[in-house]
């Protein structure tokens, strides 16, 4: 369709999985108790003043715009390096697919604390310097966010890149990592504006963060058995006969 090769009925499997990975990064210990300090101090406020304050929480939604796009700018270098690695390769992919399915499935029993990853729990944050307030500061507060918590959010975001490289293509690979930063940065945007009613969801989410790391190692569990046994083409098939609309796409 329109002559690009980008979307279609067999790359949305790959995609619910992405959108579903960032949010689950969104979620994650290391993500989501930052999130009202990170917002308080781009705005150049405090939490709350953004908690009470319309006119600050509305002075916050652009260095968040601006933060997620510094985040999704690394996701989209990475998706891009990792699907040109795998065009590069294409005559191994089933190896890889293998080699892939095995490792995203280590990240699962990471999470679900059947088997523990000491490189998985720590975190390497990177200061963007005295820029808090402005667009650009947020801008390069979203660069060291996406380096500096990378081994954290690693296994979500690289069950993703093995994603995206197995894809064997370079603009369906990147544009899975576009899905994943919006999983991630939607939600972000979502309490810049709405912090004060999400506050209470928020707090619930962290008093319950081990149940959501379980779910989170178990999706990566299922991610890695179907990349090592071939279900996602198989789930694609299934999409097509219950939604036949889908083959419209390409």
């Amino acid at each position: 369709m329109f002559g690009i090769d980008l979307i279609d009925a067999s790359l949305i499997p790959a995609m619910l999985v992405a959108l579903a990975a960032g949010l689950l990064s969104f979620l994650s210990p290391c993500v989501l108790p930052i999130v009202p300090p990170y917002l308080a101090y781009m705005s150049g406020s405090t939490i709350a003043q953004l908690r009470g304050d319309t006119a600050v929480r509305n002075r916050a939604l652009l260095p968040a715009l601006f933060f997620v796009l510094g985040l999704s700018t690394i996701f989209l270098i990475l998706g891009f390096a990792a699907s040109l690695a795998g065009s590069a390769f294409m005559q191994y992919q089933g190896y890889f697919n293998a080699l892939a399915g095995i490792l995203v499935m280590v990240f699962g029993l990471h999470f679900l604390h059947i088997l523990r990853v000491p490189f998985l729990d720590r975190e390497a944050r990177v200061d963007a310097g005295d820029q808090g307030g402005t667009a650009f500061g947020a801008y390069l507060l979203g660069l060291a966010f996406a380096f500096g918590w990378t081994p954290c959010i690693g296994p979500q975001l690289g069950a993703i890149l093995s994603l995206a490289a197995s894809e064997g293509s370079v603009p369906r690979g990147t544009f899975l990592l576009a899905v994943y930063a919006a999983g991630l940065g939607i939600p972000f945007l979502l309490v810049a504006a709405f912090l004060p009613r999400m506050g209470g969801l928020l707090d619930w989410m962290k008093r319950h963060m081990e149940v959501i790391e379980r779910i989170m190692g178990l999706l990566l569990w299922t991610i890695g058995l179907m990349m090592l046994t071939g279900g996602f083409s198989a789930f694609a098939f299934w999409l097509l006969e219950v939604f036949p609309g889908l083959a419209a796409l390409g």
